[in-house]
């Protein structure tokens, strides 16, 4: 029987991802915080429409907000790991990351009273270190890379990768990676940033990424007999009137095509159990 999955996540990073760039004067810092505004609209939706989805949450937000993020629990969303500050890991030495890796997983254990049980990291861009730390925590999954579009995979740690030689595959581990994509994340379509060095454009038509996003699910359920998509988004971002317009568009049109809604953990219990028939 055909079964094709849509995965709803959010990164609720608020005034977080702004300060991880530097960007700490009024204006930026109230541009994230209009992500409070927009997870409420968020939920309010998800509730009409009785679907559970994946909420990733640094850790400053979990301590900022703890009314908002408890609202999330409240309708019976996923609360994801998602560091400390916003900083990516790749970017930390080694002993901050465990630092603020192991910081995080006690604000979320303080907010929903167990650990996480999934993982993703800032920016998408983890260090060699970062798996074994999801591991040590006790996480089932990752969902921070991208080799395949709609299909779980265990990941590997200990690559050995050099420009100028072949690839050298490492370890095959325990953690299920739920592969996510740039093109069904909303941030580099909608947003505009102005950096010194760098002009992000964003504010594309949300009907252009609407119709791009349906033909993925759409693709995917022509070539796969069991498939899942994780489609990304910011509260900030996913958060604007017309956006929401959008994101009522989608769900309503993925549920028209047989998408079956699911959060990141119940995709990797489910991969698991496939995987061991």
């Amino acid at each position: 029987m055909p079964r094709h999955i849509a995965c709803l996540s959010f990164d609720f990073d608020t005034w977080s991802g702004f300060a991880s760039r530097g960007m700490l004067t009024p204006t930026p810092i109230s541009r994230g915080e209009f992500g409070v505004i927009g997870a409420g609209r968020i939920l309010d939706l998800l509730a009409s429409r009785g679907i559970r989805s994946s909420w990733y949450v640094p850790g400053v937000v979990i301590e900022t907000y703890p009314a908002a993020c408890e609202r999330v629990i409240a309708g019976g969303h996923e609360i994801g790991h998602h560091g400390w500050s916003h900083v990516p890991p790749a970017d930390l030495p080694a002993d901050r990351e465990a630092e603020e890796f192991a910081r995080a997983v006690e604000s979320i254990r303080r907010l929903t009273g167990k650990g996480p049980v999934g993982y993703r990291s800032p920016s998408w861009d983890i260090s060699d270190r970062t798996l074994d730390l999801a591991i040590q925590h006790g996480c089932r999954y990752d969902s921070s890379m991208m080799g395949h579009d709609c299909e779980p995979y265990f990941a590997r740690r200990g690559d050995k990768v050099a420009a100028d030689a072949p690839l050298v595959f490492g370890e095959t581990t325990d953690l299920v990676e739920i592969p996510i994509s740039w093109s069904l994340d909303d941030h580099p379509h909608f947003e505009f940033f102005r950096l010194p060095t760098t002009l992000m454009p964003g504010l594309a038509n949300a009907n252009a990424v609407l119709e791009n996003w349906i033909a993925d699910f759409e693709y995917m359920r022509r070539t796969t007999e069991w498939g899942m998509l994780v489609f990304t988004f910011h509260p900030y971002v996913i958060g604007r009137g017309h956006r929401m317009l959008m994101l009522e568009k989608l769900i309503d049109a993925l549920g028209g095509m047989g998408a079956e809604f699911l959060t990141l953990d119940e995709i990797q219990q489910e991969f698991r159990a496939r995987a061991a028939a």
